[in-house]
């Protein structure tokens, strides 16, 4: 009994040259054009990774090595926390990052909380005027923040609620919503809708069948709109820094003080605000590579 490798080579063995050649050529496409995609992932790759670690180098070095010229080929020589530990001994560092992790919090939750509910209800029903609803929802975000903000912050200002993490909370929630709703929306419209129907065949109701059934397909993408809602919130400088005074977050802090600050503090900045970020998108991975099978199936 032959195996199905042993069948391959004899089938080519009784195909024509002219056949052969064709099945060569298509190889040869096949592996340059695989080389190809692989070269590009590799050249964006490098694109993006090469100024996190040259801003890495930066931060873990000494004050001297930033402020020298020409820079060392290696990176992180000398290896040294003195600038880190500058940056964060410095006045309103510490204050502006707990007010960030607060502030992206209650936006990822709050955003979460609103999108969920809206985008399975945009994916589900059929109702007049859908499509102009979700455009509108995407038209909402396109109005630029320069805009919005004073009018916001006269508007909190006079509801007495001005210089507040959770005003600004609700402002982050607001610019996060729109992107939010219309992907966890694709997400819920993924999920074939028979799964729902069986399960209301079986005797689930509603709540129940959405709560079995779609609620852990779906995690993927939920995760994935909380990571743009955590980074969005964590990295946002405009409204924090229109809308708070006393109580900035930590890139509101660093925009106030970046003129007079020197090199080393500039670049242990950039490195620490990329921290969470990287953290928070490393922890939750799993769900973003399961979200891509469910949207390349």
């Amino acid at each position: 009994m032959t195996s199905a490798a042993e069948a391959r080579e004899e089938r080519k063995s009784q195909a024509s040259p002219e056949v052969r050649e064709i099945h060569r050529r298509m190889l040869r496409r096949r592996k340059m054009t695989r080389g190809s995609v692989y070269l590009l992932a590799a050249a964006i790759s490098i694109w993006l990774l090469l100024p996190i670690l040259f801003i890495g180098s930066m931060a873990l070095t000494t004050p001297e090595s930033v402020r020298s010229f020409p820079k060392g080929v290696l990176p992180f020589i000398p290896f040294s926390f003195d600038s880190m530990r500058f940056f964060l001994e410095s006045d309103g560092v510490l204050p502006g990052f707990i007010n960030s992790v607060i502030v992206a919090m209650i936006t990822l939750v709050l955003s979460t909380a609103i999108a969920a509910p809206a985008g399975y209800a945009v994916s589900r029903y059929f109702f007049k005027g859908r499509d102009a609803f979700r455009l509108g929802i995407l038209a909402v975000r396109a109005f630029p923040i320069v805009i919005l903000a004073i009018p916001i912050a006269v508007m909190f200002l006079s509801l007495g609620v001005y210089d507040n993490v959770g005003s600004l909370a609700v402002m982050h929630t607001a610019l996060t919503l729109p992107t939010t709703v219309l992907v966890i929306g694709s997400v819920f419209a993924s999920v074939p809708y028979e799964l729902e129907e069986a399960a209301l065949v079986f005797g689930c109701t509603k709540p129940k069948a959405f709560r079995h059934i779609v609620l852990p397909l779906v995690l993927p993408g939920v995760a994935a709109a909380a990571i743009f809602t955590f980074v969005m919130s964590w990295n946002e400088v405009f409204a924090a820094s229109i809308l708070t005074v006393q109580n900035r977050t930590l890139p509101a802090q660093v925009l106030f003080v970046l003129d007079g600050s020197p090199q080393h503090y500039q670049f242990a900045a950039a490195f620490f605000m990329l921290i969470p970020s990287l953290v928070f998108i490393f922890a939750i991975r799993r769900y973003l590579f399961n979200m891509w099978g469910q949207v390349t199936k």
